[in-house]
């Protein structure tokens, strides 16, 4: 089922205009035009800088396809052309340029890796480099007079580097211009940037305007701090979760997320309900949940969404065993045990696979706060357990097994 088609007019164009949105423009004119029905060109471009996409990337594309779910035109704007300038946005200093072979080789796994998020079949693929080599010279004479030199030096970005007696390339002045005249060329009527972004989204509205089109409206999306919980996602600090990391990988540095940030990952990376986050949010504020339990969470829902939920509760399997209290048990000493799968009592799974001597005793044990069911404490002896392959029950101090 697609993740908004269960919803009225009403209740979609609130939710993609506010989940995982920084900032709308203009709001009231894309609220209007989503409760009209009409099917927008919702545009979204990357630059081929490096090989792999990170959590980073996705926060956007995540938008681009609930605004795809709802009916609407994904379009992906890959920019060979523009990858060979270097969006200036944020940067402190110039960027080096890339060959034209470094683009190409980059590309190769772009698409792939946004096929995870995105419904590639139904997807708009563009290469900036289709009307850039077929414009040429005179195509940038034209875009180059639709924009005053004082306006293309107004980002802090550039102020900042000039007030620090730092170089500021003809080349980087162009590029907002040139991303701007992607959403000519594709005639968007929508695009979808980090706050980074603003600057570059703002003058494709100029640039549209300028050669006689409609100005698209502007969403921006949260920046996605890193593992180190401060700086922007980035490989370049080193703080990135790539989408090609290895199961294992990727759920040890979910794990390493500062907990600050569980619920915005949550609500950036995942479907969870937003009621489900506020309320595991307030949990864990007034210490009724513990952190790392959420966390086991949130690293299960995002391997799972990348890798599948069988290696995500390998990954859980694997983390657990590594860093476990105790220090001691590795994941190939964890014995496999055979449980019927489906809804069964705690109590049921302890005395009839687990050979806990009887329900008297197995009650004592979750009331004393010795089992755990992949990670989490269980101390209510009513509960029922939904069993999953893969799924790591703990009894006790040293009685830990996965469920086949």
């Amino acid at each position: 089922m697609l993740l908004f088609e269960h919803m009225k007019t009403e209740d979609l164009s609130d939710t993609l205009l506010a989940r995982g949105v920084e900032e709308v423009i203009v709001c009231k004119h894309l609220e209007s035009r989503l409760k009209s029905g009409a099917k927008l060109r919702v545009k979204f471009g990357i630059d081929p800088t490096a090989p792999d996409l990170h959590l980073g990337h996705t926060v956007p594309l995540r938008k681009l396809r609930a605004f795809q779910d709802a009916g609407h035109t994904a379009v992906i704007i890959i920019g060979d052309f523009t990858a060979m300038i270097g969006d200036p946005s944020g940067k402190s200093s110039a960027r080096l340029q890339l060959t034209a072979e470094e683009i190409k080789k980059n590309m190769k796994s772009y698409l792939a890796q946004a096929g995870s998020i995105l419904d590639i079949k139904k997807t708009e693929i563009r290469y900036n480099s289709e009307w850039y080599k077929k414009g040429g010279v005179p195509l940038l004479y034209d875009l180059m007079s639709k924009m005053t030199i004082q306006r293309a030096l107004e980002r802090d970005d550039f102020q900042k580097r000039i007030k620090d007696e730092l170089d500021v390339t003809l080349l980087e002045v162009l590029y907002p211009l040139l991303q701007g005249y992607d959403s000519v060329a594709v005639r968007a009527d929508v695009e979808i940037g980090g706050t980074d972004q603003k600057f570059n989204l703002l003058t494709g509205r100029k640039i549209q305007r300028r050669f006689g089109m409609a100005e698209q409206d502007i969403l921006t999306t949260p920046l996605l701090e890193g593992t180190d919980g401060t700086r922007k996602m980035s490989k370049s600090v080193g703080n990135y979760i790539a989408l090609r990391d290895a199961p294992d990988d990727m759920f040890g540095k979910i794990m390493s997320v500062p907990d600050a940030l569980i619920a915005k990952y949550f609500t950036l990376l995942t479907d969870e309900l937003v009621e489900v986050i506020a309320e595991r949010e307030r949990a864990m504020a007034s210490g009724a949940l513990n952190p790392r339990d959420v966390k086991f969470e949130l690293g299960e829902a995002i391997v799972a969404m990348y890798h599948g939920i069988k290696k995500a509760k390998a990954a859980h399997a694997h983390f657990f065993a590594k860093f476990s209290k105790e220090g001691v048990v590795r994941e190939e000493d964890i014995p496999d045990v055979k449980i019927p799968s489906g809804s069964l009592p705690l109590i049921d799974i302890l005395t009839k696979y687990l050979t806990v001597s009887s329900r008297a005793e197995a009650r004592r044990l979750v009331l004393q706060g010795a089992i755990e069911v992949d990670s989490v404490v269980v101390n209510d002896p009513s509960v029922t357990v939904t069993v999953q392959a893969g799924m790591i029950i703990r009894v006790g101090k040293k009685k830990i097994v996965r469920v086949e």
